[in-house]
């Protein structure tokens, strides 16, 4: 069988979905989801296809057509094949494939709900394009394009101003880490003289010092877009508002695709990287995932709770990029990929039953009401937390030892410290939503989602229960590691017993968050940490305020410099550069226009009076 041609297919059945629902199908809303939920099924399918035939080592790795050549640059429209873009197609499609079913459930009582599909598909399409790229420009291009299908998902609702300024306040923050990641291509590309991450990883090969003195500018430079699109601190402040968004957009958003595409970057063009860079990258998600587990304390949206946890998850594998562990950073992005959209889509689950109730204060008691979502959701809390032998354990144990093994011993009490926190706001979250009673009318009266719905999160949680040691690490490491050795199903289970330290630390922070939850929160009405905690508590439920310093300061910024702009443009150059030309060229105009009266006796005179300026210079010297 051709397989060379299957990546392609996989690459473009989502936009040929999203084409023909923009222009054929948006009066068919069923027709329009089928085609959607179609394309990225069929390419999950394909890609399974295309790994049993070729392994995740395929003969030819790289495929690519030449699209542009202008002098000595030439981009290469092409497509990356390895374990590290072959896992990511596996969960871009398998996670989204279910996020779709799911969705069908979700939205069929929207009105909108064919446009929705539309954009899932040209979101879908544009995280395949960077996941396949073979070169820093088409990654790129494709990253805009997750920009722009983002902004359209999250502004879905767009008739909610808040929906809109969450779209708008996504998209121009991106922007800011995306003008960074383009300064940061183009330096690459002056100094090495290509684009093809396939010749760069040969060039600083043969020469580790090619970058010269703007090694770490170029790495931290690039390292800005995955600051921007994995909503690392300081631009980590749009993540939580894109919950403006449908639950299923959220889900898609946080858990396998959007943010993830910062981490996969980063491991991507790890060789780009040296060690001052990786320095600064290390310590900022550290402070990431340290500040974003701190906000979640004391959040009582279940959507924002989760939003949260993604950024301090997020934390984590940037951190362990930055502490020279792609696999760590790898795993714990697919092992998140499952357990975060089952929790995403629990929450959506638990938003649908209760009618579009999201407060977690005005919850209590689902467990009796909504059982299948019950269970779901306490698996992907323990597999968040890093529970044992759940999937999260091994993967963030696996950053834990990564820190300790580089000897930083901050970074390593840090992310100790954010397990516990973890566990402390999970755990939260799932006594005061889903046990005691009942204290509202909506949570009386909530209901069980439809199988359409439930059926993916029953999917989600085999993973995230199992997803630990079904071999992802033999994959990654076969990519980063080659000589790493390949464990069984068994040495798996049993290789955190390996580094015992981390393993003890984590388990203990788990622990000591469990205990702490439960006795606040495991027989409560109300709150009782704020409190306790006063102004702190008060500063994590305003998420320290960060959008208000940043209004007081950036954008009051930005607002007086286009104010000064502005005048500059509207009354020194058009009112008096422009304007005294416009106005003078009207005047002068104006003054020659009177001249012509259309009246003989006046041409005649000014005929005469010419005759006579002329004789008069010619004959009167």
């Amino acid at each position: 069988m051709n397989y060379a041609n299957l990546p392609w297919i996989i690459l473009f059945l989502p936009l040929a979905a999203a084409t023909v629902i923009a222009l054929f199908t948006l009066g068919n809303r069923t027709l329009s989801a089928l085609l959607s939920i179609g394309a990225i099924v069929t390419g999950f399918i394909l890609t399974v296809a295309f790994i049993a035939g070729n392994g995740f080592h395929p003969a030819v790795s790289e495929t690519s057509a030449t699209w542009l050549s202008i002098g000595t640059l030439q981009a290469d429209f092409g497509l990356k094949l390895d374990a590290l873009s072959l896992m990511m197609l596996l969960i871009v499609t398998g996670v989204g494939g279910a996020i779709h079913i799911y969705s069908f459930g979700y939205m069929h009582e929207d009105r909108s709900m064919a446009r929705f599909f539309a954009f899932l598909s040209l979101f879908t399409f544009s995280m395949l394009g960077i996941v396949l790229a073979n070169n820093f420009l088409q990654m790129f291009i494709f990253w805009e394009l997750v920009g722009v299908s983002s902004y359209l998902l999250i502004g879905f609702w767009f008739e909610k101003p808040s929906a809109g300024d969450a779209a708008k306040k996504a998209f121009i923050t991106n922007r800011l880490g995306d003008f960074g990641f383009m300064l940061g291509i183009l330096l690459v590309w002056g100094l090495l003289g290509s684009l093809n991450f396939g010749e760069l990883a040969a060039a600083m090969k043969a020469n580790p010092a090619a970058l010269g003195t703007a090694a770490t500018a170029a790495g931290l430079l690039v390292f800005c877009g995955a600051v921007g699109k994995s909503a690392q601190f300081p631009l980590h402040v749009w993540l939580a508002d894109a919950m403006e968004g449908p639950t299923p957009v959220s889900a898609l958003i946080h858990a396998a695709t959007m943010v993830a595409a910062g981490v996969y970057m980063l491991c991507r063009i790890f060789f780009l990287l040296n060690a001052d860079a990786l320095h600064v990258i290390s310590y900022v998600g550290g402070f990431t995932a340290l500040l974003a587990a701190l906000i979640a304390v004391q959040q009582n949206d279940i959507k924002r709770i989760l939003a949260y946890s993604t950024l301090s998850q997020l934390g984590y594998m940037v951190m362990s990029v930055g502490l020279s562990g792609e696999t760590p950073a790898m795993f714990h992005l697919t092992t998140h990929a499952f357990f975060k959209a089952l929790l995403f889509l629990g929450a959506g689950s638990v938003i649908h039953g209760l009618h579009e109730e999201q407060d977690i204060w005005k919850m209590g008691g689902l467990k009796k009401h909504m059982p299948i979502t019950f269970w779901t959701f306490i698996i992907g809390t323990l597999a968040l937390s890093g529970v044992p032998p759940f999937a999260g354990f091994y993967s963030k144990d696996s950053i834990l030892g990564q820190a300790l093994a580089q000897h930083d011993y901050l970074l390593f009490g840090v992310a100790v410290f954010v397990a516990g926190l973890t566990t402390f706001y999970m755990f939260r979250l799932f006594f005061v939503a889903f046990l005691g009673e009942p204290r509202t009318e909506k949570a009386k009266h909530a209901h069980e989602s439809p199988a359409v719905m439930t059926g993916p999160l029953v999917v989600l949680s085999v993973l995230a229960v199992v997803g630990g040691f079904i071999g992802i690490t033999t994959i990654y490491n076969s990519q980063f590691t080659p000589d790493a050795e390949k464990l069984t199903v068994a040495q798996q289970l049993l290789e955190p017993l390996h580094n015992i330290v981390p393993m003890l630390l984590g388990i203990g922070a788990v622990a000591v968050g469990l205990f702490a939850a439960y006795t606040l929160y495991g027989r409560t009405e109300s709150d009782p940490l704020p409190a306790k905690l006063g102004g702190l508590a008060t500063a994590m439920k305003n998420r320290f305020y960060f959008d208000e310093l940043y209004e007081a300061t950036f954008i009051r910024l930005h607002d007086g410099l286009a104010a000064v702009a502005d005048f500059i443009d509207r009354w020194l150059v058009e009112g008096l550069c422009i304007g005294f030309i416009r106005g003078g060229t009207d005047l002068s105009g104006r003054t020659l226009r009177l001249l012509q009266t259309g009246n003989l006796q006046t041409y005649a005179f000014l005929f005469t009076l010419g005759v006579a300026v002329v004789l008069y210079l010619m004959l009167g010297k």
